[in-house]
């Protein structure tokens, strides 16, 4: 009779590994949601230049006292444009968005508001993304609600639409505004 080697084990421990984790994610709480080390900090920094015909953000607007939600998007990304609807609306509503604009080209995000509305009160424009990766973001859309001291409360991603803008994102700015 052949024996069988604890080498052989070795895959199958490390599948029943993998396979463990795996299911211990999936019912985690908030299981869909990314953590960001931003929540409780300051804001990053920003970009130095702002879409053309914007006004730019700086610092200081995070610090006036109000909240600002901080939307990261691009001219090309189909999401980006699914959640522009809400973001006018939100913008009519009074609410202070700041765009940052990233891996684009200053044309098309230029071109874009123009044609589709803008609803930032100042902008950042981000052509590499460098500071969109100091922000932790992965891929666009992503939004951020700031406190009124500059820090940063709540991380969405995503294209704030349907039943996940009125699920999660709302009850996020909710609570900021309560705080």
């Amino acid at each position: 009779m052949s024996k069988i080697s604890p080498l052989m084990l070795i895959p199958v421990l490390i599948f029943a590994g993998f396979a463990g984790l795996f299911l211990a994610g999936m019912f985690r709480e908030n299981a869909g949601e990314v953590p960001s080390t931003l929540i409780g900090q300051p804001v990053p920094a920003v970009p130095t230049e702002a879409v053309e015909g914007t006004e730019l953000i700086v610092m200081e607007d995070f610090t006036s006292g109000e909240i600002t939600i901080v939307n990261f998007w691009a001219s090309w990304c189909p999401p980006c444009r699914a959640e522009h609807p809400t973001l006018l609306r939100l913008s009519q509503e009074g609410y202070r968005i700041a765009g940052m604009n990233f891996r684009d080209t200053g044309d098309q995000a230029r071109d874009y508001l123009i044609e589709d509305g803008n609803p930032f009160f100042a902008t950042g424009f981000d052509p590499r993304g460098r500071v969109a990766l100091d922000w932790g973001v992965t891929a666009p859309p992503e939004t951020f609600i700031v406190g009124p001291d500059g820090t940063v409360l709540s991380r969405f991603i995503g294209p704030l639409v349907g039943s996940d803008f009125d699920q999660r994102f709302l009850p996020m700015l909710e609570a900021a505004e309560g705080s």
